[in-house]
């Protein structure tokens, strides 16, 4: 079940590939045109890599409805990397957002300290109004060769409502070109949960041309939101992430991934 309480647990053989916190704020131009030196000097020793880019906005449409309506050109912005020395951590700052992504995620405490003290600095140095929207994602892909089910199909592994037309007896898995699960749900306290699930190829197939069944948990909270309410709304993000996983592999998978019970 979706909403039910699971014990916790650390995989041997996570099937995790990347997280992610985002926290959007009201744009601060500053961070677009001086570079962010000061809170550099804060997080380098954990962030020692720096890189900047300019993205390039897609053109705004001025005048809709009328007959003067046109497309105008945006300024492009200023995109912040701070990357740790193992590579698998990286800050992301722009004027409107300030993120934090993982490709080794352990688990919560671990992920929640590690954005601690970035996001810290990032609040006494530029000092947000609020936060505009706060998420949290949870990337999982489930590879069959990897744990040893090659001989099993993904209605094995997977709980029916994440597998579309694959759950039906009568359907070749091998045959079925793509079968996604897209799922929009308001929970309490007016969070938000974004779900897709199905199998799919990480990186359009260019390293690894196993499909996988990715599982892609998006969990936010839009609203004007006050710096020290932050902590307690990423718990709460994170425990409705747990309980979407965990509610969606059958026990078979959750065995095959190696179960650690973890102590709250």
């Amino acid at each position: 079940m979706l909403f039910s309480e699971y014990q916790r647990f650390q995989y041997a053989r996570s099937p995790l590939v990347e997280v992610i916190c985002q926290l959007r704020f009201p744009a601060i131009l500053t961070i677009n045109t001086k570079e962010p030196a000061e809170f550099q000097e804060a997080v380098r020793h954990d962030f020692p890599r720096y890189a900047v880019r300019q993205e390039q906005r897609p053109p705004k449409l001025v005048g809709a409805g009328t007959p003067n309506a046109k497309l105008e050109p945006q300024s492009p912005v200023a995109n912040h990397s701070f990357i740790s020395a193992d590579g698998f951590w990286k800050l992301n700052l722009t004027k409107d957002f300030i993120a934090l992504s993982t490709l080794r995620y352990t688990r919560w405490e671990d992920f929640a300290l590690r954005l601690d003290k970035p996001l810290a600095q990032f609040i006494q140095v530029y000092e947000p109004a609020f936060f505009e929207r706060i998420g949290l994602r949870y990337v999982n892909a489930v590879s069959k060769s990897r744990l040893g089910l090659t001989d099993l199909l993904w209605d094995d592994l997977i709980r029916s409502p994440y597998l579309g037309i694959l759950g039906e007896p009568d359907v070749d898995e091998t045959k079925v070109g793509k079968s996604a699960v897209d799922t929009e749900i308001a929970l309490e306290g007016g969070i938000r949960m974004k779900i897709h699930a199905g199998p799919g190829l990480l990186n359009a197939g260019k390293r690894d041309p196993e499909p996988k069944f990715i599982l892609d948990g998006d969990f936010s909270l839009p609203g004007n939101t006050p710096a020290d309410k932050v902590p307690a709304i990423l718990d709460g993000l994170h425990h409705y992430a747990e309980r979407f996983f965990h509610g969606a592999i059958t026990p078979e998978l959750h065995e095959a991934l190696g179960p650690q019970p973890m102590e709250d």
